[in-house]
């Protein structure tokens, strides 16, 4: 993504198309202003680029290709192919998806095609076919942009396409229907299939539906997405080899499986919304820029956010003087090279003229422009951080097939406790709508976060043995030879965490014979012998064996509980409550050289910190002692650190800095000894060398 020189790219997705061209320079003139150094075109524009099945028309994006080429600005060129034209729909209407409830959806927004559409495809290769050969020598092309937002809109399909492409993915995958029906474990209700054309796509039923078949159609689906993303990345391979690619992903990872992309992805981009109106919404954040920080391991781009509101919450707030700029930067510090925005301009018309653009419909004398010029012409100061890494010691695995399993992989599923609405919903078990996977990772998150530790969010397949502390709350499904990995890592001295409701099940969503937590067993010491989930509102107390160091005598918890019995670990606290009050909630074992620990809850935010600085204390893990609103993080190459402080409280605060001197990249001040930060305030030190000072 980067040039020779270093540089944060800043810029946004831009609409030339929806403007005349009289706009056009004044653009240019704006961008220049504020600094900005990319944009992405041509997002949404298949039916410009190609007005009928045989017409290609590149004029218009030519004319603003050149024109940007000629002012220094750097494209990220878009496909198109997330929104596909009117003729092709019209000539093909089978290309539209099909709801879970059997409904096909009817055209006039983006992403209404079907993944697995032969004619949409075929389709697609010819566009992007046509972009690759007219756009391969291009000096303002650097970035391939594919699609937009893969299964936003469209994330699972049940037309007749996909059962077909279905039953061929089942065929591959187990060959002989003996097997699968053993996979699945079709004796149950009488679903046992004699001909693969007999399995449908799952679509909704008069109840609960065959967890298996569910995961099993979650996985074709996201292969299928994957699938789709390969046949572009596949030209582009063959006709621009020297022109990186990427695709924006979202903060929802539930719809498909992104470590699937590690292979032919050269740059992850994501796009970032948090809620100005969320208490929480840093840790939102930073959980979702480690993730992405993760999947390839070297720094991101942030590819949108907004630099005000958005439009799609109940109450679209704006974001107060400073919250962007200080937003941006928590993204560089979290490891990203870019600080890119949806939109350039706010649109006049269509679904998305009242979303923030970097230029308002006030326009320029705006408060939210003069920002983004600040921030334009800072990013230029502090180029010399791009391409700079974060080293963590710490990983939290994320496995998108326990996340099925344990959430609604249909739809956004239902919290409700109405068990009518639930399993319309969800159309499978799970003892409690009030687990919720994605947020027991936030949970533990947070806790480490908090203390200001650099965590990475890797899938659970990952080699993870570089790690001193590997967390994996509610791993509900175990696949083979995960457990011998976990066995190594520890027994080599590192530590590993697990949480209730881990290791129930194997890769076909079958309770393991040996009992909970399954092939985890050994490692931690403990069996459960069952579980509780707790109705909300209630909850049940952790007691603390007495000279537990650093603890409080007790603490709340919540969700759900287990039945645990000790076979090798050592009990560091039980239940106070219940008819299990006594038994062991949280235990610790020795095994090799490390340790692995048992969460039998969901702790309260109390203890998780607590647990943390445990832990930290146990690897020599090092905690600054800064106040509770500011986020300390560290990149660093070559020898070279820049800590990023970010005060996201309303009040300003003193940071005792460590020895040394430094220099603050954004003001050139030098600091030592105390850092003065204003509310929403950034810096960004860089420390200095002996021949410096």
């Amino acid at each position: 993504m980067q040039s020779n020189n270093q540089i944060i790219r800043f810029g946004a997705d831009y609409f030339p198309e929806q403007w005349p061209e009289s706009v056009w320079e004044d653009d240019i003139r704006l961008m220049k202003q504020a600094g900005v150094n990319m944009v992405s075109l041509a997002i949404f524009s298949w039916a410009l680029l190609q007005p009928d099945e045989q017409t290609f028309n590149f004029g218009w994006l030519d004319q603003i290709m050149d024109l940007l080429a000629g002012h220094e600005i750097d494209v990220c060129l878009g496909t198109s192919t997330a929104a596909q034209p009117n003729w092709l729909t019209r000539k093909h209407p089978d290309l539209l998806f099909v709801r879970e409830n059997g409904l096909q959806v009817a055209p006039g927004s983006r992403q209404t095609f079907c993944v697995n559409s032969p004619v949409y495809r075929d389709a697609l290769r010819k566009l992007v076919r046509a972009l690759a050969e007219h756009y391969a020598g291009h000096s303002a092309l650097k970035l391939w942009h594919i699609n937009n937002e893969y299964a936003n809109k469209n994330g699972m399909c049940f037309c007749r396409n996909c059962e077909t492409a279905f039953q061929e993915w089942l065929r591959s995958r187990y060959e002989t229907l003996d097997r699968l029906n053993d996979a699945w474990g079709t004796v149950f209700w009488g679903e046992k299939y004699f001909k693969w054309d007999e399995i449908n796509a799952p679509r909704a039923s008069s109840g609960a539906r065959n967890g298996t078949k569910l995961l099993d159609y979650k996985r074709f689906i996201s292969e299928s997405i994957h699938g789709l993303y390969t046949e572009e990345v596949n030209i582009f391979r063959e006709l621009t080899p020297h022109i990186p690619v990427t695709t924006n992903f979202e903060g929802d990872w539930n719809k498909f499986d992104h470590a699937l992309f590690r292979e032919n992805l050269d740059v992850v981009s994501w796009n970032s919304y948090p809620n100005p109106l969320d208490p929480k919404a840093r840790y939102w954040a930073a959980m979702r820029h480690a993730m992405m920080r993760s999947l390839l391991g070297k720094p991101f781009m942030l590819m949108e956010q907004a630099p005000s509101q958005v439009d799609w919450y109940p109450v679209n707030v704006s974001k107060p003087p400073g919250l962007m700029r200080l937003w941006s930067y928590q993204a560089i510090a979290h490891g990203s090279d870019s600080v890119m925005f949806f939109q350039w301009r706010a649109s006049r018309k269509g679904a998305e003229k009242y979303h923030s653009a970097m230029v308002p419909h006030y326009g320029e004398k705006s408060r939210i422009f003069s920002e983004i010029v600040q921030l334009g012409n800072e990013l230029k100061k502090i180029r010399e951080i791009a391409g700079t890494g974060i080293k963590s010691r710490i990983a939290i695995l994320m496995d998108n097939d326990s996340w099925w399993t344990v959430d609604n992989p249909y739809g956004s599923g239902s919290k409700s406790l109405d068990n009518e609405t639930f399993w319309a919903a969800n159309g499978q078990p799970f003892p409690s709508v009030l687990i919720r996977y994605f947020d027991e990772l936030q949970h533990y998150f947070n806790a480490f976060h908090s203390l200001n530790a650099a965590v990475d969010v890797i899938p659970a397949h990952y080699d993870f043995s570089k790690y001193d502390i590997v967390i994996a709350p509610l791993l509900h499904m175990v696949k083979p030879g995960f457990a011998d990995a976990v066995e190594t890592f520890v027994g080599s001295g590192g530590t590993f965490v697990a949480t209730y409701l881990s290791g129930l099940v194997d890769e076909y969503v079958g309770v393991f014979p040996e009992g909970y937590p399954g092939p985890l067993k050994k490692v931690c010491g403990i069996a459960v012998e069952e579980f509780d989930p707790i109705q909300p509102g209630s909850g049940n107390r952790i007691i603390m064996n007495t000279g537990s160091n650093g603890f409080q005598k007790e603490y709340h918890c919540s969700v759900c509980c287990e039945v645990v019995h000790v076979t090798e670990a050592n009990i560091l606290a039980c239940f106070g409550n219940h008819y299990y009050a006594g038994y062991p909630c949280i235990t610790e074992n020795r095994y090799g050289k490390g340790k692995a620990y048992y969460i039998a809850t969901r702790p309260d935010e109390v203890f998780m910190r607590d647990f943390a600085k445990m832990l930290f204390r146990e690897m020599c893990i090092s905690v600054r002692d800064i106040p509770e609103t500011v986020e300390h993080s560290i990149r660093s190459h070559n020898g070279q650190s820049y800590e990023f402080y970010l005060n996201h409280g309303c009040d300003e605060v003193t940071i005792r800095l460590p020895s040394g001197q430094y220099t603050d990249l954004l003001t050139g001040e030098l600091c030592e000894g105390i850092l003065k930060l204003e509310q929403l305030g950034v810096s960004i030190l860089r420390r200095m060398k002996s021949n410096e000072k």
